[in-house]
C-alpha cells in the first residue's frame, strides 16, 4: 500500500531527478551543490549550507491536511503474473521436476484421475519435491524415485502441473494531500533557478509512481515566496503540489493446478474421444 512517506519520497526522487539528470555523481543542473529530503531543515545545519552557498530541497506534507475523494471502488485487480520458478515435465509414465522450489509454488502429478499435489515449503529442491510427491503416490500404488526423477509403472495417464500464488491489489481509500516543496537558498538567483527549474520539470508530469506500482496524481497548486529578514543568506521559494493517491492492500490468492482437468471412472472414454 502507499502510505504518506512513500509519496514524500517518490516526490523527493523526482525533484533529485530533475536536479541531478545526469545523477548524484555528476554536478547538479543548478551548479550548487543540493541537498533534496524528506522533513523540515534543521536550522543549524541549514545555516551551514547556506554560508557555503550550498541549496537544501525539502518535502514536507501542508499544515492544510488532507481530504478523502473515495469514489466507487473498484473490485481487486489481479498484478502482473506470477511465473513459477518450479518445472514439472512428462514424457510417458516419467515425471521430471527442475527448476527453482520457491516458496509461494504447487507442484502436481494427475495420474490416472487421482491428484498428488506439494505446496513448497523453505528448503525445498526439485529432487526433495519429487520425493515427497513419490510419497504421496506410494499411498496407492507404486512409484519409483532416480533423484528428481519420478517413474510410475502402469499409469495410463500422468499429467504435470506447477502454479504459483498470485497477487491481487485493492483500492480501500482514496485522498488528497498538498506537499510542501520548499527551496532553500543562499541567494535569490539560486531560488529563481531551482524553483524554475523544478516548476517546469514538475509540469510534465500528470502522474507519480508510488513503490507499490500504483499512479498518483500530481497537479501544482500555487508558489509562495518567502525573503526572510532574519537571515541574510536564507533566500526561499514553496511550491504547492496537491497529490492525490490511493490506499491499497495486497492479497496473495492460490491458484487452482487442475481444476480444467476431466475426472473420469477409471476404464472410460472421455466424450471428445466418441463418434
Amino acid at each position: 500500500m502507499a502510505d504518506l512517506s512513500d509519496v514524500e519520497t517518490s516526490i523527493a526522487n523526482l525533484v533529485e531527478s530533475l536536479i541531478y539528470p545526469q545523477g548524484t555523481n555528476a554536478p547538479s543542473i543548478i551548479g550548487a551543490l543540493t541537498r533534496v529530503y524528506r522533513g523540515w531543515p534543521n536550522p543549524s545545519a541549514l545555516n551551514i549550507d547556506l554560508a557555503a552557498g550550498n541549496i537544501n530541497i525539502t518535502v514536507f506534507p501542508d499544515a492544510r491536511g488532507h481530504r478523502l475523494t473515495t469514489r466507487y471502488l473498484d473490485p481487486p485487480a489481479p498484478s502482473a503474473p506470477i511465473i513459477p520458478t518450479l518445472t514439472l515435465s512428462v514424457s510417458g509414465q516419467t515425471a521430471t521436476v527442475g527448476g527453482t522450489a520457491t516458496l509461494g509454488q504447487v507442484a502436481g502429478l494427475l495420474i490416472d484421475n487421482t491428484a498428488y499435489v506439494h505446496r513448497t515449503q523453505r528448503g525445498d529442491t526439485p529432487e526433495g519435491v519429487a520425493a515427497t510427491l513419490a510419497a504421496y503416490i506410494s499411498t496407492n500404488r507404486i512409484a519409483q524415485i532416480n533423484g528428481a526423477v519420478l517413474t510410475i509403472p502402469g499409469a495410463g495417464s500422468v499429467i504435470g502441473r506447477v502454479v504459483a500464488d498470485q497477487l491481487t491489489q485493492s483500492e480501500t481509500r482514496r485522498q488528497l494531500q498538498t506537499f510542501r516543496l520548499s527551496c532553500w537558498c543562499p541567494t535569490p538567483t539560486s531560488r529563481d533557478a531551482t524553483a524554475s527549474i523544478i516548476d517546469q520539470g514538475l509540469s510534465q508530469f500528470a502522474f507519480l509512481t508510488l513503490p507499490d506500482g500504483t499512479a498518483a496524481r500530481l497537479r501544482g497548486n500555487g508558489t509562495l515566496v518567502f525573503d526572510q529578514s532574519q537571515n541574510a543568506n536564507l533566500y526561499r521559494r514553496d511550491l504547492l503540489l496537491e497529490v492525490e493517491y490511493a490506499t491499497s492492500i495486497t492479497q496473495t490468492l492460490p491458484a487452482l493446478i487442475f481444476g480444467d482437468s476431466q475426472f473420469l471412472p477409471k476404464g472410460s472414454v472421455p466424450k471428445s474421444l466418441l463418434g
